[in-house]
């Protein structure tokens, strides 16, 4: 019996090594190129993709680990750019270099997925993983803040 993998709503079967890091599977098999490399090590939070819908460090997971889970990359967190997130990561003015953005909005979907009015200071905290090296900290907590309020407009 075959292994598989569904990332952003498609199966895939896994036929790399075991070993592979789930972000490699990602980038260099499916061409998920959205999920960046930043420490290898699990550390940074630029690899962060949603493994059963929480937020996962991709770089430190084994793909043998994901047969039959369901992987959420950037790319398959909305069709067109247009969750709360990335509508208010862009109000905000929160992109600099960009490199950790994927990683960042997906730690706060996978925050806001699991609590949907977060205070400052569980924001803060969620967010603690995930580095920025613009040190754009402050509108990053804005953006989930402002997200967190447009996902409880939509649900009322």
């Amino acid at each position: 019996m075959s292994k598989s993998i569904t990332v952003n709503g498609v199966k895939y079967p896994i036929d790399v090594p075991e070993d592979m890091p789930l972000l490699w599977f990602l980038r260099e098999r499916l061409e998920f190129t959205g999920t960046k490399f930043g420490c290898g090590k699990g550390l940074c939070g630029a690899c962060t993709v949603h493994v059963d819908g929480n937020a996962t460090r991709s770089c430190v997971m084994p793909i043998s680990a994901m047969a039959g889970r369901e992987i959420t990359t950037i790319e398959g967190l909305s069709e067109n750019a247009d969750h709360p997130l990335q509508k208010a990561w862009l109000e905000v003015g929160v992109p600099q270099c960009g490199y950790c953005q994927a990683g960042q909005i997906m730690n706060a979907a996978g925050l806001l997925n699991n609590n949907s009015s977060p205070s400052s200071e569980e924001i803060e905290a969620a967010m603690q993983g995930n580095i920025c090296r613009c040190g754009t900290y402050q509108r990053i907590k804005k953006a989930v803040a402002m997200a967190a309020d447009e996902l409880a407009k939509e649900v009322s």
